[in-house]
């Protein structure tokens, strides 16, 4: 008879800082970060984690730590997590872990997140050039649902899920990414540290210097931010190095398409209950003298059968003709932001102020779609809304004058308070 329960493999301590958990945390992608724990197939195992920053984005009433964020340290993820077969054989580069996400959410004690924005000058995000200062709201969770102070007169169901969820690169794969992002990813981003407990051997700053930071979704998995990742779902990710070590963090109770604001899905510590299995060979076409070809894997998913259903929908549209008239061509992005845009806009005539508009379609369960992409200039994107988050009344928002998301201005004076975990 199989055991009643899962089996903890890694805990976290959320009176403790990320660099004085009792298990190693990490930020990067490296194949030479070693696991922390280990997992058999077939068995149902629990891991904890933090939330994104790391305890340093508080329930505090003030933006001021959304302001000052320190953007080397994130993302904390637990793990690695080596994953081996019931005979203890470990996924070997060529296998794919299938990964079921069995159940997960806000860890005990602690059902509260965070949405926000940060500053131009520390990180910015998709529509800096809209809203350049930080913001925050703060969300309290009645158990599926989600509410706000901050953002009146809405409540809804989250799609809870991993923003972070993947396997170590090989060297290869590492020296790929590494080479095609250096010319796009903005100085600062590369070259950040690891946190502190992973310092001060030569052993770590040759992984520092090597690795990659866990900000962007590769072959890997990794930060790709897929609400539907919830439970039930299942994900096939490809294994690069003996072992797969998986690692996983950045939860989220709900999120909208696109996590708009950057630090835009309501942010939280929780926990994964997982069980994995090997597929042996999945990847087998794709194998070289060196192992998987790199550039031509991807995870894939099955989406899981516990979703918040809508039936009513508002729909904004958004063409690739930017907001000074520019036209740009087939831009999918472009698109997506004008479609964003012009609901801030509507839904801010309601007596929302454009900030709490913006934060909350990076966080409710609303979904984008790439409606067209091949009529030539313009692609065409679409935002749509569920109408039922609305609590005041059921067909949607009406007009209401409440608080406001906390705000912050930049003075030019103030520096970026650094986490100890990012110091040289």
């Amino acid at each position: 008879m199989a055991p009643y329960g899962s089996r903890l493999v890694v805990p976290v301590d959320l009176k403790k800082k990320p660099w004085e958990q009792e298990l190693p945390l990490h930020n990067r992608w490296h194949p030479e970060i070693p696991p922390v724990a280990e997992a058999t197939t077939g068995e149902l195992f629990r891991v904890e984690m933090i939330d994104a920053s790391g305890g340093a984005i508080t329930q505090n009433y003030t933006a001021e730590d959304a302001k000052h964020a320190d953007l080397s340290a994130v993302h904390h993820l637990s793990g690695p997590i080596r994953i081996v077969d019931n005979e203890g054989i470990p996924a070997h580069p060529g296998d794919l872990v299938a990964v079921e996400i069995c159940n997960l959410g806000p860890l005990p004690g602690d059902e509260w997140g965070y949405t926000a924005t940060f500053d131009r000058e520390n990180g910015g995000g998709f529509l800096t050039d809209h809203f350049p200062h930080a913001t925050k709201a703060i969300w309290y969770f009645e158990g599926i649902y989600a509410y706000s102070p901050q953002i009146p007169g809405v409540r809804f169901a989250g799609i809870t899920h991993p923003g972070v969820i993947g396997t170590a690169p090989s060297m290869e794969l590492l020296n790929i990414w590494n080479g095609r992002e250096r010319d796009v990813v903005e100085n600062g981003i590369q070259s950040l540290k690891l946190c502190e407990i992973e310092k001060g051997t030569d052993k770590w700053e040759k992984i520092a210097r090597e690795a990659a930071r866990t900000i962007p979704g590769r072959e890997n998995g990794g930060n790709c931010d897929i609400k539907n990742l919830s439970r039930g779902s299942k994900v096939y990710l490809p294994v690069f190095v003996e072992g797969a070590n998986l690692s996983t963090g950045d939860m989220h109770f709900s999120q909208g398409d696109g996590e708009v604001s950057f630090c835009g899905a309501i942010e939280m510590s929780g926990f994964l209950e997982l069980k994995c299995d090997i597929i042996r060979g999945g990847m087998k076409e794709y194998l070289t003298p060196m192992g998987p070809t790199p550039l031509h894997v991807n995870p894939i998913f099955e989406i899981g059968p516990v979703e918040p259903r809508f039936s009513e929908w508002l729909v904004f549209e958004g063409i690739s003709v930017d907001e000074s008239g520019k036209q740009h061509y087939l831009d999918a992005s472009v698109a997506y932001k004008r479609a964003v845009l012009n609901a801030i806009d509507y839904i801010s005539k309601f007596g929302y102020s454009k900030e709490q508009v913006y934060l909350l379609l990076s966080c409710c369960p609303c979904e984008g779609r790439i409606s067209g992409i091949v009529d030539a200039p313009n692609a065409c994107a679409t935002l749509a809304i569920p109408t039922a988050i609305f609590d005041q009344v059921p067909v949607g928002p009406r007009l209401v004058r409440k608080p406001d998301v906390f705000k912050c201005t930049y003075d030019g004076n103030l520096p970026i308070t650094k986490n100890p975990s990012a110091s040289s």
